[in-house]
């Protein structure tokens, strides 16, 4: 037995130090080819997926790979950004990731909240699983139902009464617990989900990624014309393209689920309050705060990349917060139980800081009469008004690019008149260029190309939240590219 722990011990030992070794060297190597120089952590998770490796630990998984594109890559464009701004870097050698939507432009907003939004902790707090055995989501906290309730009903964006509320840890489950209570699971076949062409990049990865049987993608919503039961998202405003959205098979089988995620006043008039079946909300979209990242590097996952054919998760990410609002008791339970065989409910530390953020937007708003600080909301307008008038600028300065057009619409909850402000250019590469992102990525500007969005390749998204260096950059980058 001693024998064998000693034995045990030497191969954790040797473990340890392959993937130290590792490390150094994918740290180290292919700089020319990654054109990163930055010996961050981000820089290694972007060498790991040039090496052909994704979030499941798998080798050259095309499929995941496509659906989202360079995700993987970790923004450095902000670290470069700000060699810029401090004369180091040359800004045409900076590559640009505003690939995924990191909503980090509202950083500075939060800076100045300071202890306003601070929460502390007690270590015999949250203690137990449960929070309110009484509810149908018995692991909701009741401080963030009442802030979620509140936020609503200050904003106007979508009805909260005779709906139960769930809550999920990232928005990926909490969809996946939405087709899991949704799709009959005595059903012949499994149940087809469909949304609108530019859909969501991840809905047909997050739909077939369990292979569960009760569900599966089955593509563009406007070609969709098979007589059997479906689920369609309905994502409003888009993404990829921010135009408002309604259903479009209208079918007699058929069950919708709206992703409201930016369906708040910073992005788009709120015309009225949402009062849909299955309303998707999250508060990395409303406030800014995607979340808490945890990271684990594991030896399984090292060795995989010696070719052994181990497959663990090289990332957990965690969100602060998302929620749904169901009418349907029912259904509300079954997400429920998704979620508790899942991850045994929702991390009560990331619910009291999220119900501490939205209590302090809806404070914001309630004062905003009272006191000359500016609220949440305003500020978050302003700046997405001002950035949307900087990219038409920059754009308009070459016959190569174009972006689409919004109609003005007049908000309840603010009384501006204003069209639609998404978290996301849907920018098209005119004439000849036929492959939008790859054209880009030569000029070193990241973005997540049509194809991932069952569109064509012509169009390209690009994240409108990141920092305001990086933001910089890219309106100075634009005008200047030639074919």
């Amino acid at each position: 037995m001693a024998d064998f722990v000693f034995f045990l011990k030497n191969v954790l030992v040797l473990s340890l130090a392959m993937n130290i070794g590792l490390i150094w060297k994918i740290r180290h190597d292919d700089e020319e080819t990654l054109a990163y120089k930055w010996s961050s952590w981000g820089n290694i998770q972007q060498k790991l997926h040039f090496r052909g490796f994704c979030f499941n630990g798998e080798k050259n998984n095309r499929k995941e790979k496509e659906a989202h594109g360079s995700t993987i890559l970790a923004t450095t464009s902000s670290s470069a950004a700000t060699s810029v701004a401090d004369g180091g870097e040359s800004p045409v050698n900076v590559i640009i990731n505003l690939d995924h939507g990191d909503p980090t432009m509202y950083e500075n907003f939060w800076k100045q909240k300071g202890e306003e939004t601070t929460v502390v902790t007690s270590s015999w707090q949250h203690i137990s699983y449960f929070s309110d055995i009484k509810n149908v989501c018995w692991f909701l906290e009741p401080g963030l139902m009442s802030a979620i309730k509140r936020l609503h009903k200050v904003v106007g964006n979508a009805v909260t009464e005779g709906r139960h509320i769930v809550v999920g840890t990232g928005s990926s489950q909490l969809y996946q617990a939405a087709l899991y209570a949704l799709s009959p699971h005595n059903a012949s076949g499994p149940m087809n989900v469909v949304s609108a062409a530019p859909f969501y990049s991840s809905y047909p990865l997050m739909t077939d990624y369990l292979k569960s049987g009760l569900h599966k993608w089955a593509g563009d919503a406007n070609v969709f014309n098979k007589q059997e039961s479906y689920i369609e998202l309905v994502t409003s405003p888009n993404n990829p393209d921010g135009f408002t959205r309604q259903d479009v098979v209208k079918g007699e089988k058929g069950i919708l689920v709206h992703d409201l995620a930016y369906y708040w006043p910073q992005y788009t008039p709120i015309l009225s309050p949402a009062d849909d079946n299955i309303m998707l909300f999250t508060v990395s979209k409303s406030t800014g705060h995607a979340g808490s990242r945890i990271i684990a590097l594991l030896s399984l996952v090292i060795i995989d990349l010696l070719g052994s054919n181990i497959k663990q998760p090289l990332i957990g990410i965690k969100e602060l917060g998302v929620w749904a609002l169901v009418k349907d008791r029912e259904i509300a339970k079954k997400m429920t139980t998704f979620i508790e065989i899942n991850t045994i409910g929702v991390s009560k530390d990331s619910q009291i800081r999220a119900a501490k953020i939205l209590q302090a937007i809806s404070d914001s708003c309630d004062h905003a009469n009272q006191t000359d600080a500016e609220t949440f909301f305003d500020y978050s307008y302003k700046l997405m008004a001002q950035r949307w008038k900087e990219i038409r600028e920059a754009v308009n300065k070459t016959e190569l690019f174009s972006l689409p057009n919004f109609p003005l619409e007049t908000c309840s909850f603010s009384g501006r008149t204003f069209g639609q402000l998404p978290a996301f250019a849907w920018l098209k590469c005119e004439g000849e260029v036929d492959d939008c992102e790859s054209f880009l990525r030569r000029h070193k500007i990241l973005t997540r190309g049509g194809k991932h969005f069952g569109a064509s390749m012509k169009y390209v998204r690009i994240s409108m939240l990141s920092r305001d260096n990086e933001f910089k950059l890219l309106t100075q980058r634009l005008p200047a590219i030639t074919f």
